[in-house]
């Protein structure tokens, strides 16, 4: 499972593509295409020690093909509807057993405007499903700037948790122990639905929303625990800043807007990061980073960085201070780690923790 499961850490999350990881808008960053380089020499299919965008989606399509040629894994209940939008729709992968399972939901990437809940790795659902814990994969409303910025993906994903805990009986699921994972956009989607307060309002008149939308346990690829544009340049530097999505989630007309918000959209930038809202009563994080860890290189462009290791750094150091199990990994350093595998380990530790 590590390979492919690197492989689309590298590719999607660091150009920010998740599912659709070549998608057209935005293209892939340089930084994304060097790191592939270094970890999959065999891309560079003319040997000439740069590869090209189309280099790169050649060989993810033998990736994925050989993917492909492995038993796939069908969704128990497939495209449900789990709230007012097209897009609120999730897969379920059912676990045998007698007794109510744990759930892990994976939400994807592909910087809130790309991506797919069918991206989610068999060999992720089926390590899922063998620990004796179902499985759901979400989809979430896209930004366009307009309409629909932030925080609307974070609150379908919180709506999703939401519903599936409503549907703990006719599911024999166990509402006690939710984890959510993700990359990049979903990596933030879950941090922000496992660190923000409840959500859950007892007198609505949506049975869905009296749920409780905490979480038992995070695991990540590649996350962001802030959208600040003004953190981020201080906290990555370089231009990681001035990634494409951070100027459509918020609705803006420019980078200089970002950077000079008035009270209102700081207030949103807030309340749509997830470390902002980290409290000693949060769950625990396994997170992992592709990315080499230093400064970014001179000639970085827009975006590049933005699945920085110091996102990660960040937040461990106030997880420590606040006393909050996690477990920090970066590709680069450590070799022969099955992430998945121990991403798995994390949440079913967590879950043993929890009442």
């Amino acid at each position: 499972m590590f390979t492919i499961c690197r492989w689309i850490a590298v590719i999607g999350l660091l150009g920010g593509q998740g599912g659709q990881i070549l998608a057209a808008d935005p293209p892939m960053t340089n930084e994304a295409l060097k790191q592939l380089l270094k970890q999959f020499p065999k891309a560079d299919t003319n040997g000439d020690g740069v590869l090209t965008q189309e280099e790169a989606k050649a060989y993810r399509a033998v990736l994925l093909k050989a993917e492909a040629a492995k038993k796939s894994v069908s969704p128990t209940k497939s495209n449900v509807s789990y709230g007012p939008y097209q897009r609120n729709v999730l897969d379920f992968y059912q676990a045998e057993s007698k007794t109510p399972t744990p759930l892990i939901i994976f939400i994807h990437g592909g910087g809130f405007v790309a991506g797919d809940k069918t991206g989610v790795i068999p060999e992720f659902v089926r390590g899922a499903l063998t620990a004796g814990i179902s499985f759901a994969s979400i989809n979430y409303r896209f930004v366009d700037g307009k309409e629909v910025i932030f925080p609307a993906p974070q609150h379908d994903g919180a709506r999703a948790v939401q519903f599936l805990r409503t549907k703990a009986s006719e599911w024999n699921l166990d509402p006690k122990h939710f984890a959510c994972i993700g990359g990049s956009a979903g990596a933030g989607i879950s941090m922000w639905i496992g660190f923000h307060d409840d959500l859950a309002d007892p007198r609505n008149s949506d049975p869905v929303l009296r749920q409780s939308t905490r979480i038992q346990a995070i695991g990540t690829l590649g996350g962001q625990g802030t959208y600040d544009p003004i953190q981020i340049k201080e906290l990555i530097g370089g231009r990681a800043w001035e990634h494409p999505s951070l100027i459509k989630v918020y609705g803006l007309k420019s980078n200089a807007e970002a950077l000079n918000p008035n009270p209102e959209m700081q207030r949103r930038y807030d309340e749509s990061s997830a470390i902002t809202h980290l409290t000693k009563d949060d769950p625990g994080l396994y997170m992992v980073y592709n990315e080499s860890e230093g400064p970014l290189p001179a000639k970085a462009g827009p975006g590049d960085g933005i699945h920085h290791p110091n996102f990660g750094k960040q937040l461990k150091k106030k997880m420590d201070e606040l006393g909050i199990a996690n477990v920090y990994v970066n590709t680069t350093e450590t070799k022969g780690v099955d992430v998945g595998s121990e991403m798995i380990k994390f949440i079913q530790e967590q879950f043993a923790k929890s009442k």
